[in-house]
């Protein structure tokens, strides 16, 4: 199984269209396994974290929006 490794160089050189793409195949969810999906998954949360401007239109795909427990 190959680990997931993106430092954070990478993500700050990332461009809009590249995240595009990284969510247009989370929404197709058309892997061969489960680990790529959970890769793509780890590396859009990733880039989230270090610039939420890019991923913004997406966050619908990490469930990170706020919502109300009661």
């Amino acid at each position: 199984m190959k680990t997931l490794s993106i430092s954070k160089t990478e993500i700050a050189v990332m461009t809009p269209q590249e995240v595009e793409i990284l969510a247009i195949r989370l929404e197709q969810d058309n892997y061969s396994n489960a680990f790529e999906g959970l890769n793509d998954w780890h590396l859009l949360r990733a880039i989230a974290f270090q610039r939420p401007e890019l991923v913004e239109p997406y966050i619908h795909l990490l469930d990170l929006e706020p919502y109300d427990e009661a």
